[in-house]
């Protein structure tokens, strides 16, 4: 049996702002640039009581609460505190799993420190994270990666759900499907109309039927309402992805975005090559005016090799999406994922 932690900082970006500005932590306040149509980036609690939450609109946030307080963000002190957080989690366990900045999980079967339970592990890593970046994290404690993910969630900010294997079917049946990772909006809506509310009504459905109206996720939605999830923990400490993005004063159809590709594509080649990485692969995102997104992505047998290759990537991954020439865009970026470190040797060109 699996003991899984999931650790999620509490309003991350916005917490370390407000580190250095104790007069603002009562008052409503988000970390966005002061960009015309830029969006939220993390809401402070006080903020999500107004209904501000991440990814929404500024233009949408001030009418929700004009009296917003805005800061512009500043990654590189997100990413120093994060850095500090994973040193914290490297005292109890190497199989850690970084979701992003401000999460991850952590396979605590056997720790470091031979604590007697996970629970006490949790505890001793929400409180070293406080004494030393002042920030408080909610954990959940499980014995899989699902119900730790949920059970993190339970009691933010600042709080710790434990569920014991004796406990997961308990849990389990009144347990909202929204509450479920990976369960959007659209996925939420094919649910209701199957009359599923709960977990405890999905483990009533047979896994062909489930199959049938999802797909594969069909699958995943079966072995989650038995409470499984047989994933493990994967350590890894390679960056994910490197992204760049650049939202538009208006509206632009693909043809009026052409000039504005090349200076993305400079800032990622760039930042591998300051960080000595290589990537295999790239994607691709557009943001409609309506907010919907395109998005797109391709890995490659090679690595890329140079700016040329990175271009072409982009051109063919354009190419595949077969967007309309009316179609106009708020926002564009390209991202590369899949990195190593940089090989010295010749490599085969990648197109």
């Amino acid at each position: 049996m699996r003991k899984i932690i999931h650790i999620d900082m509490d309003a991350f970006y916005a917490s370390v702002e407000l580190r250095e500005r104790p007069e603002l932590q009562h008052l409503p306040v988000v970390v966005s640039s002061h960009h015309p149509r830029a969006v939220i980036c993390a809401a402070s609690y006080p903020a999500r009581e107004f209904g501000l939450r991440s990814a929404m609109s500024m233009s949408q946030a001030r009418k929700h609460c004009p009296h917003v307080y805005v800061i512009e963000p500043n990654f590189e002190k997100y990413r120093a505190v994060s850095a500090q957080i994973h040193q914290i989690f490297q005292k109890y366990t190497s199989i850690i799993e970084p979701l992003s900045l401000d999460e991850a999980y952590l396979d605590v079967t056997e720790n470091l420190l031979n604590l007697p339970s996970a629970t006490d592990v949790a505890e001793h890593i929400r409180a070293d994270i406080l004494q030393i970046t002042g920030l408080t994290a909610s954990a959940g404690v499980a014995p899989n990666k699902f119900l730790a993910k949920v059970a993190s969630d339970w009691h933010k900010p600042n709080g710790i759900c434990i569920i014991k294997p004796s406990q997961v079917q308990t849990f389990i049946q009144h347990l909202p499907l929204k509450k479920i990772p990976g369960v959007g909006k659209v996925t939420y809506e094919k649910l209701q109309a199957l009359q599923l509310q709960t977990l405890g009504d999905l483990q009533q459905m047979d896994e062909a039927v489930l199959v049938q109206h999802f797909g594969k996720y069909g699958k995943q939605l079966y072995l989650y309402a038995q409470g499984i999830d047989e994933r493990p923990v994967h350590a890894s400490r390679e960056r994910q992805q490197i992204s760049k993005e650049t939202t538009f004063d208006d509206d632009l159809t693909l043809t009026q975005c052409e000039s504005y590709w090349p200076k993305l594509m400079d800032q990622i080649w760039n930042s591998l090559d300051k960080k000595k990485l290589q990537a295999r692969g790239v994607t691709v995102k557009l943001k409609l005016k309506n907010f919907q997104i395109l998005q797109h992505s391709k890995s490659f047998k090679h690595p890329l090799h140079n700016r040329f290759e990175l271009n072409q990537a982009l051109v063919q991954l354009l190419d595949d999406m077969h967007i309309s020439d009316h179609l106009q865009f708020r926002l564009i970026g390209i991202g590369v994922y899949q990195l190593s470190d940089m090989q010295s040797e010749a490599q085969l060109s990648l197109l």
